[in-house]
């Protein structure tokens, strides 16, 4: 089979639900990916940010197929020999009391909104059903019908009504709205990306987060980070708050929680509001399996011993750097943090940011973009200096075929 073979089988048997780029994938090590006809790429996505630890990571890999032998799912019915053992990491290397282990990240979001209004009526003393919680345009927090709910998307709103109600919208970077919303008593949570990624790779001003916080806490709210995306050392630290020394009520992670080996995700938060649920409140099947938090353990080690947040402080500089170098009309704006950046693209001779990822895909580079206009720019953490120039080559060189 050909490449066109393996498009056209997925388009005849699976869901139009994705606009895939056409490339084809087999193999992965580190920060490349083979496709079915042998080609090899310099994947710039990461599977959003879910590849931190680079393409099927050895010791990752290793804590998979050694769990995997021996005990995979038992559910929560029951205790397991694996799950304290994470439960314990988890929260210790993120300095929180309690961890409520999920699989997706769209699950996580869900479970931080369910915290949050059990937090409100239990200890915020909020009349039941009465609480509210502040989200930003712009915002991708996942696909479910709570989630799109808040949602300012089109695409993600369409035909998909009525919404869950209880949610406040304002704008992103914006503290004066912020601070207007918040008189409302009956406002449990603001729910906010740190960097908005999907938007567009969004970074709000300076002193924005932690401002965000201070208002927060003079109000008695929860202030809850989505790093699903953000977080794991994506954009020069551990975390994108960290970049302001927040430390968010309640955190939430998903996507390189594993090093895009299995899916899983996890809700941070201390005692005072995780013990607000109890037992048959809340839970998953598979939330918790020993699978995922072998995977999940090997996942964060890696990130601590081979320093990938510094490595991509460093390299995200570079990156930048050499791309604001890139003389180019159809390059309108370069922004980003870390190894998470964008490239705003203006059209030029009918041609958009989707011309120029393909161009790049023939060249051996593979991104994808976002809103239409908007090309994300972020591979795996594990990428060298030597290995991050030869993939700025690739880009500059795809942009001279636009000249």
């Amino acid at each position: 089979m050909k490449t066109q073979d393996y498009i056209n089988r997925e388009d005849k048997f699976g869901a139009h639900n994705y606009h895939p780029l056409p490339v084809v994938l087999e193999r992965g090590e580190g920060p490349f990916v083979w496709d079915v006809e042998g080609k090899r790429y310099y994947d710039f996505l990461s599977a959003y940010s879910a590849v931190n630890q680079g393409h099927c990571h050895p010791r990752i890999i290793k804590a998979l197929t050694d769990q995997a032998q021996k005990l995979t799912l038992t559910s929560r019915a029951f205790y397991n020999s694996v799950l304290g053992e994470y439960e314990e990491y988890i929260t210790k290397y993120f300095g929180y009391d309690k961890v409520l282990p999920m699989n997706s990240g769209a699950e996580a979001d869900e479970t931080a909104l369910k915290l949050t209004r059990k937090w409100a009526y239990k200890k915020k003393g909020i009349k039941d059903g009465n609480a509210k919680i502040i989200a930003c345009d712009g915002n991708f927090h996942g696909r479910t019908i709570s989630i799109i709910s808040m949602s300012t998307d089109p695409d993600a709103r369409n035909d998909y009504g009525p919404f869950t109600p209880g949610f406040i919208i304002i704008p992103y970077n914006d503290l004066n709205a912020l601070e207007e919303a918040l008189k409302d008593p009956d406002i449990a949570g603001f729910l906010v990306e740190p960097i908005q990624g999907e938007a567009g790779v969004f970074v709000p001003d300076e002193g924005y987060l932690k401002k965000a916080y201070d208002l927060c806490k003079k109000n008695n709210v929860l202030f809850i980070a989505d790093e699903v995306q953000t977080g794991i050392a994506r954009t020069g630290k551990l975390l994108a708050c960290d970049h302001e020394n927040v430390r968010p009520d309640i955190l939430i992670l998903g996507k390189a929680l594993s090093g895009g080996v299995l899916p899983v995700s996890a809700v941070l938060a201390d005692d005072e509001i995780m013990l607000t649920i109890k037992p048959g409140e809340h839970g998953s099947t598979f939330g918790g399996n020993p699978l995922a938090a072998k995977v999940a353990i090997a996942a964060l080690e890696v990130i601590r011993d081979e320093k990938l947040a510094e490595n991509a402080e460093r390299l995200g500089k570079i990156f930048r750097e050499e791309f604001s170098s890139i003389k180019s009309d159809m390059i309108e704006l370069v922004r980003g943090k870390g190894l998470l950046n964008a490239v705003v693209i203006r059209p030029k001779n009918g041609k958009e940011a989707w011309d120029v990822c393909l161009a790049m895909k023939e060249k051996g580079l593979i991104a994808k973009p976002t809103h239409g206009h908007i090309i994300r720019f972020a591979p795996p953490l594990v990428i060298n200096e030597q290995q991050l120039m030869e993939a700025i080559g690739i880009i500059k060189e795809a942009f001279k075929l636009f000249e």
